[in-house]
This record gives structure tokens, sequence and C-alpha cells, in this order.
């Protein structure tokens, strides 16, 4: 959480990244930082103290956050593909297309639509009866799982969960696709070797995010469940809400020159305040 509140305050603070990439990264920091939010804090208490109670509505909560944040980070990554997209392949017209206006559009466009999504979800959620097992084969409320705690015919309900899951990784997915074959196209023409260097570390780490993002949410929430399947669900569970929180700051700064450049000015600007208050 540390290292995206760190980017979310450096973009803010540092002119020289007020551009279309950063203020994308700045928008999926925050997503991020809200993702860990919402799960991490409820699984270390139930870890520290044993309580792994949690109500119904608190469940549904945590639940409706969670696919908020899933479904929005899922077309705000195809944004920022086709903001590199544009960078490298239409590097001419890229300001005149990528500007302010059109980055806000593009972002909240990512947070309509999964509010809009898992407000459906919600509702639907919320009309199912449970009076069964009350124990929840999973370390949050994830959607699949609290669905079988239910006693109410729930093939309605998984038969949305399997569209909005399609709708919300598959179309995507495949822009995010479609923008990186043409950006590895634009790359392999490049006469220069440090010119195709630059080019491919601009993306790599972005397209090493969305590697880890789509593939462990088709697999959870697209593939036919057995039981090995089901207990594989709880570890993959784990690259979307801790593990890739916790590695985007480190792929996205580990060689980004203008963010390391921006962290050393902070640096040095927070070692001169404290001098100047100190009075040494």
């Amino acid at each position: 959480m540390a290292g995206n509140i760190l980017i979310i305050l450096l973009v803010l603070t540092d002119h020289h990244l007020h551009t279309p990439m950063y203020f994308f990264l700045w928008n999926l920091s925050f997503l991020e930082t809200c993702y860990t939010s919402n799960s991490l804090p409820r699984m270390l208490q139930s870890l520290l103290t044993g309580n792994r109670a949690i109500s119904v509505w608190a469940c549904f909560i945590q639940n409706y956050i969670f696919g908020l944040l899933a479904g929005s980070e899922s077309y705000l990554l195809s944004a920022m593909s086709y903001d590199r997209y544009l960078a490298i392949c239409r590097p001419l017209h890229y300001a005149a297309l990528m500007n302010h206006q059109f980055c806000l559009q593009l972002v909240a466009a990512s947070w309509i639509s999964g509010l809009l999504g898992n407000s459906i979800i919600l509702y639907v959620l919320s009309r199912l009866v449970f009076c069964g097992p009350n124990k929840i084969d999973h370390f949050f409320c994830d959607l699949i799982p609290v669905i079988k705690l239910s006693c109410s015919d729930t093939h309605l309900m998984e038969l949305m969960v399997f569209l909005l899951s399609s709708i919300f990784s598959l179309p995507p997915l495949l822009l995010t696709l479609s923008s990186y074959l043409c950006i590895l196209s634009t790359i392999l023409r490049i006469p220069s070797t440090t010119g195709r260097q630059k080019a491919f570390s601009t993306c790599s780490s972005h397209l090493t995010v969305v590697t880890l993002f789509y593939g462990t949410i088709i697999i959870v929430y697209l593939l036919p469940k057995n039981n090995a399947l089901r207990d594989l669900n709880k570890v993959f569970s784990l690259f979307y809400t801790v593990l890739t929180p916790m590695a985007n700051p480190f792929i996205y700064t580990l060689r980004n020159k203008e963010v390391n450049n921006a962290l050393s000015k902070g640096v040095r600007k927070i070692r001169a305040f404290m001098k100047e208050s100190t009075g040494t």
C-alpha cells in the first residue's frame, strides 16, 4: 500500500509527471490502494485474533467493493494499453488524441462500468436466501463461494456472474492484445537498437501487470469449476488481491527514469525541509 501511495503523491506533486501515462498510473495506484484496504486488513485481523466471523451485509459490501475495483481495473488497463499504442504507433497525433478531456472520459468510463455491473450483482445477491452452511470456503468474501452458501436456486445468478465476468475480462483483454500486437509490429520496424529497447522497456511493465491480472481473473471466474481448480482459485485470488497491488509500484518504477527522478527530487526536498526545521 505504501508503494502505491508514494506513486500517487509523486504524480500529484511533480509537474513532470502530469502526462496521460502517469495520470492512468495515478488512477491504477489509487485503485490498488483501495483493493488492499478492502481485503487485507480484515484478513490480517482474522489471522491475528482467530475471529473469522463477518456479518452478511459486511460480506456483501466487501464483495461489492472488490467487484467494483476489479471491473474498473480491467477497463483501466485496456485504456493504458491504448495510451501506449497511441504514444508508440501514432506519436505525431498522440498529444491531440490523448488530451486531458479524453483521459478523464476513459477513466470515468472504467469506474462507471465497474459501478453499474457490480450494482446489478449486489441487487441479485441480496435477493438470495441463505439458510444453510455459513462458512465461506475462501479468505475473503469472493462472489462464487458466497453464492455456493445460498439455498435458493442460483443458476440465474451463476449465469449472470459468468456473463458479467466475460464482459469485464474478454473485451478489454482483446483490446489490450490488439494494442500490443500493433506496438510490437512498430517496435520491430524501429531501425536503432536503442530505440527498440526503450520502446519495449516502456511497455513491458504494463504487459506484466496485464498478464497477471487478466490471466488469474479468467482462471478464477470463467473456467469450469472442479475440486482441484477450486483449491487453486484461492492461490490465484492472491495474485489480484494482494500480490499485484504490492508488485505494481516496483514493476512500474524499477526502470522508470521519470519516477526515479521525481522520487530523488522529493527526497531532497524533504531533507532540505528537515534541515531548515531543525536549524542545521
